[in-house]
């Protein structure tokens, strides 16, 4: 299954505005939950065959005013915002025990008429945040759906304000994320295997097997209480990226609970961790060469004659010393934050500009525009603070396997990924270091059919870098209910970008209309 982790742990959060989640964050006390305790106690099996505890209440409060400042006085929609909390248990297994709170935005449009109760969203990650998201989508996505939804963000268990997952020091971030990411020899490559044991043992420390509950099961479980807890019947929801991993978990858990679902940007249920990786390595190297290609049709090209040559040239010059940059105290762009930068632009078409320029710029001697990519990207704070979402992604990702490799394998595999995809498939191959370090215990995704659901959208980018579009054509094969919506377009994401894409998920989530002509124009 196509994952992902942040930078040299690469982190691939589904991004609609093209280079991260939405920045927003609700600035209110009623969305803080606390941190999860630290354990040392073995958690239970999962309850996959118990019923679920009956939904707490959800505690909602008017924060209008909080959103508002936050979005700006401007917009051009009015709608209504409550802020709070839903309490669920800490491990399914164990209903009467520990508990976390799952904070939660709810957006109603004044004089909302006809509706059809709650539309759930994630942007993926794991690790991106659905309160984040919602106030993005409010007011951008088609106003057909906001008249006819309550609009419902949740922060996923661990992430940002629901009991956020922290373990690792924002200094060490910063070691992490500047890192040489190619392995290029032994040195090198023990390096990541040091840094992979040292990020395992800081969580394992803090949180103990407890950290293993951080999973995408249970929170497949808490977005059902969730609905409960709306006062829904069933689910409608929209997941992008990594949130069609939890959107097809969540169909399967609770088929007979779906009305809707709308999965963009879908994983590949199929693929093992090293089949996922290649995928991903592959789809981001062929994102570049489109990028590349793009920018010398409009020569001159900011990137040079030659994008990637240009990129590895900057490579080899951080290698010796990082470049400077402008009005950032004594940051500096470092061999790590190149890739990263890169990466951060391939999501979306409307980036390519802002890489290009950033690329020639470090050409040039000036890291400013790459570390300015490569901060929007990891989260990183302009004090130098971080949000959790390397240690949220990584929790889940290695939760959800139990693969595991020998670093002679890694090894292996990083060298052939590096003579496939240059820019790209050492570092994503490296990956596979982390969770092999992984202390936590795992609880594996099930196979996906959701047998006895109701008809369930996957929508696929032809050219879609962090999950290609082969994982969008299994998802929806893999699915007993799914149908596959295409976009023969570029970037990671489709909805809602073009008018087609828009018309088909709208009559979808609105009419549960299901699309007679299931691809749409790049344009």
């Amino acid at each position: 299954m196509t994952r992902s982790r942040p930078a040299t742990i690469i982190a691939l959060c589904a991004v609609l505005t093209g280079s991260g989640c939405s920045t927003v964050i609700p600035g209110t006390a009623t969305t803080t939950g606390r941190t999860a305790t630290p354990s040392t106690t073995t958690p239970s099996e999962p309850a996959t065959a118990q019923p679920p505890p009956p939904a707490a209440e959800l505690e909602l409060s008017d924060c209008t005013g909080n959103v508002i400042d936050l979005v700006g006085p401007d917009v051009d929609r009015d709608l209504t915002w409550e802020c709070g909390t839903l309490a669920v248990p800490l491990d399914y297994a164990d209903p009467d025990g520990e508990r976390l709170e799952i904070a939660v935005v709810r957006g109603r449009l004044t004089g909302q008429q006809d509706g059809l109760g709650a539309l759930l969203v994630n942007p993926g990650g794991p690790g991106g945040s659905g309160t984040d998201l919602v106030l993005n989508l409010a007011y951008t996505m088609p106003l057909d759906v906001v008249r006819r939804f309550d609009l419902v963000g949740f922060d996923p268990r661990g992430v940002n304000f629901s009991n956020p997952v922290q373990c690792v020091p924002d200094d060490y971030k910063d070691e992490i994320y500047q890192a040489e990411p190619y392995a290029r020899d032994d040195a090198e490559f023990a390096t990541l295997v040091e840094i992979a044991e040292t990020v395992a043992g800081m969580c394992h420390d803090r949180y103990g097997d407890d950290l293993g509950l951080f999973n995408t099961l249970n929170t497949a479980r808490d977005m059902d209480q969730l609905r409960e807890s709306l006062g829904d019947e069933q689910l409608s929801y929209l997941g992008y990226s990594y949130g069609t991993t939890l959107g097809s978990t969540y169909a399967e858990l609770f088929p007979d609970n779906v009305r809707a679902l709308v999965l963009d940007a879908a994983t590949d249920p199929t693929l093992g961790e090293q089949a996922s990786t290649q995928a991903q390595a592959r789809g981001f190297e062929s994102a570049f060469d489109a990028f590349a290609r793009e920018c010398l049709a409009n020569a001159p090209c900011a990137a040079g004659e030659d994008p990637k040559q240009t990129v590895l040239d900057v490579l080899e010059e951080t290698r010796r010393s990082p470049l400077p940059v402008t009005g950032a105290g004594d940051r500096s762009l470092p061999v790590g934050l190149v890739l990263t930068g890169v990466i951060s632009s391939l999501y979306s078409q409307e980036s390519w500009p802002m890489l290009a320029e950033a690329i020639g710029s470090a050409a040039a001697g000036d890291g400013t525009g790459l570390v300015q990519l490569a901060d929007g990207y990891t989260r990183r704070r302009e004090d130098g603070t971080y949000s959790n979402l390397l240690e949220a992604n990584l929790s889940v990702n290695c939760a959800d396997t139990a693969e595991t490799f020998t670093d002679t394998e890694i090894r292996a595999f990083i060298e052939e990924l590096r003579a496939r995809y240059p820019l790209f498939g050492a570092p994503i191959a490296s990956n596979l270091l982390t969770c092999d370090r992984w202390q936590a215990p795992r609880f594996p995704l099930p196979e996906r059919d959701a047998e006895g659901a109701d008809p369930i959208m996957v929508v696929g980018t032809t050219n879609d870098p962090a999950t290609p579009y082969t994982g969008a054509q299994a998802m929806a094969g893999e699915l007993d209910s799914g149908f596959l919506l295409t976009w023969e377009g570029e970037g990671h994401t489709a909805y809602p970008k073009t008018p087609c894409v828009s018309a088909a998920v709208n009559a979808y989530l609105i009419d549960l209309v299901v699309p007679t002509d299931e691809s749409c124009p790049a344009g």
